[in-house]
């Protein structure tokens, strides 16, 4: 995992956001580590995007903590936190690979409405997140096979954004473009 140091600062700064409630920071949080995803196309950074999001959109839901499962969820999503922050500090990978899977396996050991819910907003980020990583240009078909989604669901998310219907080939005016080169080769 090579952006260890930028992942350990992003999740101190979501446990410091889960304090305040400031949904809208881990969702931030999140985009940041797509941006880190996009470039080195690590899984498990990928797999902590789609978890920083997922946390900012179940409190940003308050109906869910009316659950009766919600108080024990809760608590194992922030010992999870705690425990990934824990690994990168002691730069224990294999740990931290651990904790990515039990976050995954406490979701499917939920039971009743909040086990749907839960898992619906999991399966949405991560769409969200490849149509984020697609839109920095990896391709569609290595995004979905990442994300464990299919290249549907990410087409159809993605033309629904816009993200596809950006023109890659527009460039410069010719004049700007000498004037550029010019100054280039000055």
């Amino acid at each position: 995992m090579e952006e260890r140091n930028h992942t350990l600062e992003v999740l101190e700064e979501v446990r410091s956001s889960l304090r305040k409630d400031d949904y809208v920071r881990i969702k931030n949080l999140s985009n940041e580590v797509v941006h880190s995803s996009s470039i080195h196309q690590d899984p498990d950074i990928i797999s902590i995007a789609v978890i920083i999001y997922s946390l900012s959109k179940i409190i940003e839901r308050e109906n869910y903590q009316t659950y009766k499962n919600w108080p024990k969820f809760y608590k194992n999503y922030i010992q999870s936190l705690d425990k990934l922050i824990d690994s990168l500090k002691k730069n224990d990978i294999n740990r931290f690979k651990k904790e990515i899977d039990n976050i995954r396996s406490f979701i499917q050991n939920l039971s009743g409405n909040l086990k749907i819910y839960i898992a619906d907003v999991f399966r949405k980020a991560r769409i969200n997140k490849a149509s984020r990583i697609y839109e920095h240009g990896i391709s569609m078909e290595k995004t979905a096979r990442i994300l464990g989604i299919s290249i549907w669901e990410l087409a159809e998310y993605a033309g629904k954004t816009g993200i596809s219907d950006v023109d890659l080939s527009i460039t410069f005016p010719i004049k700007q473009r000498i004037k550029i080169a010019e100054e280039v080769f000055d």
